[in-house]
């Protein structure tokens, strides 16, 4: 689920680049300090925008920088367990397949992507159903429920889907379909 969250946090603006307009700074800093960071409060962290920065600064002794109060909204996206979400193919692995769902990938383990025996053709990077006969490879789109999430700060977030319950599984085609 895609979020958007408040924050209030602070910048520090160094003696170089006093003068230089503080949104800028600000931006600079935050976009730096939070974009790709996952937090299990915040979710993975895509964006910073409205950025509102304090023009009266503080500063403190020993240091010759000012320190401003700055207010943002960070644009998150935050997976949450029972969710339904589609997702297009992007690997095929002798495990399961990798589905990306937005700003990251999930993955569905071979046990959960059908109600049939899958079998893994490495040749053609493909995953058969046995007896269903049907074919997942890259490119197609899948509708998925998430399982489970685990979050890993600074930068890791890990998605576990399964595709086996009723309204689930491949939904189209990916380019280059030929069967």
């Amino acid at each position: 689920m895609f979020r958007i969250i408040s924050i209030e946090d602070i910048i520090r603006v160094p003696p170089d680049r006093f003068g230089e307009d503080l949104t800028i700074i600000a931006y600079d800093q935050l976009r730096n300090r939070y974009i790709g960071r996952v937090d299990p409060s915040l979710g993975f962290v895509i964006e910073v925008w409205r950025v509102n920065v304090n023009p009266e600064g503080m500063i403190v002794p020993g240091d010759g920088a000012t320190y401003h109060k700055v207010e943002a909204q960070l644009l998150t996206y935050y997976p949450l367990r029972h969710e339904v979400v589609e997702g297009v193919v992007v690997d095929v692995k002798k495990i399961g397949i990798f589905v990306n769902i937005g700003p990251i990938d999930a993955f569905v383990h071979i046990s959960q992507i059908a109600d049939d025996r899958m079998i893994y053709d490495e040749l053609n990077g493909v995953m058969r159903g046995e007896e269903t006969k049907l074919v997942l490879k890259r490119g197609d789109i899948v509708r998925g429920k998430i399982v489970n999430v685990s979050m890993a700060p600074p930068a890791h977030i890990r998605v576990g889907m399964t595709m086996k319950q009723p309204t689930l599984g491949k939904v189209k085609e990916g380019p280059g379909y030929a069967g």
